[in-house]
């Protein structure tokens, strides 16, 4: 009798192990097992081996790490509903072994008061948009081997893949005096200064000085430098901020920060991505802008002039802030890879390289509609 009950609850225990994944018998349940590439990981619902009742329809999450895209799903594929999306469905038929496939990629795309740019994969540069200054911020047409881009109110800044720097556009107070850089690697444009990551992790700055944000001559250890309206910041390889410039909204109020891995600057706010993908906002929050403290699986950032909106791993997008002219209407988006915010609009790219943008278009900053980043 001893006996027949401890086979008893061995059967049990059995069919208990078999149906983690619903609860079923062996006859009708089927194996799915998920790995992925480097550049990225499943999400939903996750990796490993899984038992899923036959005819299931299981939901799949590929989350992206910054700087990758999801090419396609690979393996027993016949009955995910979309091997190019990041968020997709499997029907679960037989067993399946799949792999979510990511490869690196160099995109970069920005955005200001009246313009959003693009670098294309032959390193020349797309426009979207015209200003009423007439400062020939957009005359870029002759640009080549550009890998970053950035935008100031009347400036256009490029980094080439030889670590020089060009610039173009408003130039009142220098900002765009960078002909002599060299061994540059990062770049950023402020309303009207321009600043530049040397190779050695120090940083030099031209423009308008007046605020001190200018100041960075110092800095030492640096890995990103980002540029607000009258401010620059920097974050160093400890995770930690250094800030300099106005500072009468707060947004300079960066020294206790910690475990930062990227972020963003709009006109009087600063933004910070943690490594554990929460975020962290100061500066001036008059609707809200900083208001990300709910925020998780965030991989980028970006701020405009009073919206802030973060990239999610799984290719979906949050936002807070202004939403005056539709700039926070991001909610539907999927597959997105990279995103730029200008004053007042918001742009993405999705893993198939094409753009999509809403928000403010009255310079016909949003008509992205066309382009093509990744060939």
């Amino acid at each position: 009798m001893v006996r027949v009950s401890i086979f008893l609850i061995a059967v049990v225990l059995l069919v208990g192990m078999i149906g983690y994944g619903g609860g079923y018998s062996g006859r009708d349940a089927y194996t799915l097992t998920i790995a992925s590439t480097a550049g990225g990981s499943v999400t939903t619902p996750g990796e490993g081996t899984f038992i899923y009742r036959e005819g299931s329809v299981v939901d799949l999450v590929a989350g992206i790490e910054l700087g990758h895209r999801l090419t396609k799903w690979t393996g027993d594929v016949g009955t995910i509903a979309n091997v190019n999306d990041a968020t997709t469905t499997i029907t679960m038929n037989d067993n399946c072994s799949i792999t979510a496939n990511f490869e690196e990629v160099n995109i970069v795309i920005a955005a200001s008061y009246f313009y959003t740019m693009g670098i294309r994969p032959n390193g020349t540069v797309v426009v979207a948009g015209y200003s009423q200054h007439n400062y020939g911020e957009h005359n870029v047409g002759e640009w080549t081997d550009i890998t970053q881009i950035s935008l100031g109110y009347t400036h256009t800044v490029g980094l080439k893949s030889d670590n020089t720097v060009v610039a173009v556009g408003g130039n009142t107070l220098g900002q765009c005096n960078v002909s002599n850089w060299t061994d540059i690697t990062g770049i950023a444009a402020g309303s009207r200064h321009t600043v530049g990551l040397r190779s050695d992790r120090t940083v030099v700055a031209v423009g308008r000085k007046y605020e001190g944000q200018c100041d960075v001559s110092d800095w030492t250890d640096i890995i990103q430098v980002v540029a607000g309206y009258y401010h620059t910041v920097g974050l160093k390889s400890d995770g930690t901020l250094v800030a300099v410039g106005e500072n009468s909204r707060g947004q300079c109020n960066i020294d206790d920060w910690t475990d930062i891995v990227q972020i963003t600057a709009g006109d009087y706010h600063t933004v910070g991505v943690r490594s554990d993908g929460t975020a962290v906002a100061v500066g001036d929050n008059d609707i809200g802008q900083c208001n990300v403290g709910e925020w998780a699986n965030i991989i980028q950032i970006t701020a405009g002039g009073r919206h802030t909106v973060g990239l999610e791993s799984a290719g979906t997008l949050v936002g807070v802030g202004s939403n005056w002219a539709g700039q926070l209407n991001v909610g539907h988006w999927s597959n997105i890879i990279q995103i730029a915010a200008g004053n007042s609009h918001t742009v993405g790219v999705k893993s198939d390289g094409t753009v999509v943008a809403v928000g403010w278009n009255n310079f016909a900053q949003c008509v992205v509609n066309r382009w093509m980043l990744i060939s």
